[in-house]
């Protein structure tokens, strides 16, 4: 990864340990770009893509964390939520 020299030298003790971590994980992602375009021809080719794709065994993890977040969220508050109606 290649990141622009711009910084604040104020954020520097803040935004070191995230540019590092960026830094080291660069180029050891887990895709496999082949199989990237594989799947992009796939949905291309797809009747009926769906409007989000998530594409690797990260993506699915974090997004199904927050969804799981998100419906534990809406249980939390369902009564406040219901309480609205007329």
């Amino acid at each position: 990864m290649v990141r622009t020299e711009r910084s604040i030298t104020d954020y520097d003790s803040l935004f070191d340990p995230i540019r590092q971590s960026r830094q080291k994980k660069s180029g050891n992602q887990l895709g496999d770009p082949a199989r990237l375009a594989t799947a992009v021809l796939t949905l291309i080719a797809s009747g009926n893509p769906p409007p989000q794709l998530l594409l690797g065994s990260d993506a699915l993890k974090f997004v199904s964390a927050r969804i799981e977040r998100l419906q534990n969220e809406i249980e939390d508050w369902k009564a406040v939520t219901l309480s609205t109606d007329g």
